[in-house]
């Protein structure tokens, strides 16, 4: 993938969507909608109504989240400003690059969250500590 492929910041992105009367379909290509090569996948699901998932930020993994069923907010965090946003369809992901602190709420009770990820597990990439988020992303040790 070249680098000016790669965003820079949380955004939403639209999906291709094909209406069809056999049924609707929508896709992405990784490094071409989803703007990475995925390694790994999750699936967050049957997620209480109150509960607040996420709250942490990555150093190197990048994030593609779709909401496949149902509905939730997320919310992108840079540092500096936010981004929030509700994915309610399976044709729009929300994107978000390294060092954005990431929060995901207000999940309907059929909610189905898929999270493709550039990266391995790795748990010394979280940053679970938004002070700590803060100082990395102003550059203070």
């Amino acid at each position: 993938m070249h680098g000016s492929q790669i965003k820079s910041s949380a955004c939403l992105i639209e999906l291709p969507n094909v209406i069809d009367s056999r049924g609707n379909l929508t896709f992405a290509e990784f490094e071409r909608h989803i703007p990475f090569q995925a390694k790994r996948y999750f699936i967050v699901y049957q997620v209480p109504l109150v509960e607040v998932r996420g709250e942490h930020a990555h150093k190197q993994c990048h994030q593609f989240l779709i909401c496949v069923r149902g509905r939730l907010s997320v919310i992108g965090d840079n540092g500096s400003s936010q981004v929030e946003y509700v994915l309610d369809r399976p044709n729009i992901g929300f994107y978000m690059p390294p060092m954005t602190w990431g929060t995901q709420y207000k999940y309907s009770p059929d909610a189905v969250l898929l999270v493709f990820a550039s990266h391995y597990y790795d748990p010394d990439d979280y940053i679970r500590d938004y002070d700590e988020f803060l100082r990395l992303v102003r550059g203070e040790q």
